[in-house]
């Protein structure tokens, strides 16, 4: 069999071309990275983890009609998902205090927000991922007032479900990242909901451990075994069994 041919390599993906016309293989990486790719190692077991999760999530959304690129998990590393171009835009959602937010508004970190606060970053690693206003989008055409209004609508829906789900296993989605692209249906453009949900693009908390970190803080800030912190994650879904991980 023939080596498929490569499409895009990012930090923590590979992607290649799918076996069909408007199809793409997602392949997740060991890789780890922060603040922008300064820290780097390769965690054994990571993809695996952030592959089983992400096709748990995606499928429970599309269940829910969000609509996503994910159409199944082929193997332990990889998806079949949906070709679309990509928004070039990272989509916050933030439900508690962390990370930058806190520096940036001096405000301690686990302070609950009043209300979930949705910010957008532009995805451009050589100027650092701005932060950038519904302006900046439209006059540089990343994306129309039409599509910022889906993908506020979709994340906060996607929060909600979240929220839900994670909280019934003693675990606080603190906040997340998501992207989205078009998917061509006919002669429009849908915005889908793309790349992947992940302890990797997620804040998780234990409330049954102190807060504990479940999620790539734990390799940000030198908190302990990144793949134990995933695995736990999977174990409260039911992804994983208790003796597996």
């Amino acid at each position: 069999m023939s080596r498929r041919r490569k499409i895009y390599e990012g930090k923590a993906k590979i992607l290649y071309e799918g076996p069909e016309p408007g199809t793409l293989v997602q392949y997740f990486k060991d890789d780890a990275t922060a603040n922008n790719a300064q820290k780097h190692a390769i965690i054994d077991g990571k993809g695996v983890l952030n592959n089983r999760i992400s096709e748990f999530i995606m499928t429970h959304l599309n269940g829910i009609g969000v609509p996503t690129h994910f159409i199944r998990r082929i193997n332990m590393r990889e998806q079949l998902i949906k070709a679309v171009e990509m928004i070039p835009l990272e989509v916050v959602c933030r439900n508690v205090a962390a990370g930058t937010f806190s520096k940036r508004f001096n405000v301690p970190e686990g302070t609950p927000m009043p209300r979930s606060i949705i910010e957008f970053f532009w995805k451009n690693d050589e100027a650092g991922d701005p932060m950038v206003s519904e302006e900046h989008i439209t006059a540089f055409n990343w994306a129309t007032t039409q599509e910022i209004d889906d993908m506020i609508a979709m994340t906060l829906r996607i929060n909600d479900y979240m929220s839900g789900m994670f909280s019934a296993v003693g675990i606080r989605l603190v906040d997340f990242k998501v992207e989205y692209g078009r998917l061509e249906d006919g002669d429009m453009l849908r915005t889908v909901l793309a790349d992947e949900i992940s302890p990797d693009s997620c804040r998780l908390w234990d409330l049954t451990n102190d807060n504990r970190r479940l999620d790539k803080d734990i390799f940000r800030r030198d908190l302990g075994d990144l793949t134990e912190g995933y695995a736990e994650v999977a174990r409260r879904l039911g992804i994983l069994r208790q003796a597996e991980g």
